[in-house]
């Protein structure tokens, strides 16, 4: 199953991302399942990563790759992280089927600012395990965006959305499932129903921050992000580093442990789609 690594370029300080890395590494193993961390070194695309190659994307002057600048990296034969939507073009290509992540990209409060991420979940059939959209983005546009893109998004064991380092938002979802076994034969039924879109399971975090709490933070990390003209790219990882501050290391903590659940998950799902196939076509080695 496919890691993505942005998590790792830039969403962690030195040496606290290849020890994320590593854990999130290992977490699937423990899972039982074989992990396959996506990036970008040396201008060439890999799906899993040597120790060395972690440690060197770790380093911290990787660049962040998505579908729109992917070319001109691997031309300049630059190092990267990938993000979801690039992951899951890498992870596609080598024949995976289950990817798991923090939270997915989506639309912003700003006018014509979505995630490439979106496209690329219509595209790419996968099934992306996450705890829902970041919790800056608008979830209920996001969400609207994904079904006119035929993404089904299905609650695990809950009926309504994740909201990232909160755990539900109250818009409801038309799936649910209880079991990493349910989740697989979505993703089964989705490819013999033969729609080219990927699956989305929303895996609420178990502990962590209520919606006020949160809202006042981002209240005021967006009024810092206007203050300093941050815009476009900048502004996803200036509003993570604002929030992380004001809450005294709070939402850096729930993030950390939702990307593990989320890995767990994953893990499980995979073993259980793999157990559904035949011996000739079950699993793709990284």
């Amino acid at each position: 199953m496919a890691l993505e690594s942005t998590v790792v370029t830039h969403g962690l300080p030195r040496p606290q991302n290849l020890e994320l890395a590593r854990r999130l590494e290992e977490v699937v193993r423990e899972a039982g399942a074989v992990p396959a961390t996506v990036a970008v070194l040396a201008g060439e695309i890999r799906v899993g990563l040597t120790p060395a190659g972690l440690e060197r994307l770790a380093s911290g002057a990787a660049d962040k790759a998505s579908l729109w600048n992917l070319a001109a990296l691997v031309a300049g034969k630059r190092d990267a992280g990938t993000t979801v939507a690039t992951t899951l073009y890498a992870a596609h290509s080598a024949g995976i089927k289950v990817f798991a992540t923090g939270g997915i990209g989506g639309v912003h409060d700003a006018p014509f600012d979505e995630s490439a991420d979106l496209v690329a979940l219509g595209r790419y059939p996968l099934l992306t395990v996450c705890a829902g959209p970041k919790s800056i983005l608008d979830a209920a546009a996001t969400t609207e965006r994904l079904e006119t893109l035929g993404v089904p998004v299905v609650g695990y064991r809950s009926q309504h959305l994740a909201g990232f380092v909160v755990p539900e938002t109250d818009i409801p979802l038309p799936a649910r499932v209880e079991t990493p076994e349910e989740a697989a034969a979505v993703l089964r039924s989705q490819e013999a129903l033969g729609l080219s879109a990927g699956v989305i399971i929303s895996n609420p975090v178990s502990a962590g921050l209520s919606r006020e709490e949160f809202d006042g933070w981002l209240s005021r990390a967006r009024q810092a992000a206007a203050s300093k003209h941050v815009r476009g790219r900048d502004t996803t990882p200036y509003l993570l580093a604002a929030l992380a501050e004001l809450s005294e290391g709070d939402t850096l903590k729930v993030n950390l442990r939702l990307l593990e659940e989320n890995a767990r998950l994953a893990a499980r799902i995979a073993l259980a789609y793999s157990a559904a196939m035949p011996p000739s076509a079950a699993g793709v080695a990284p």
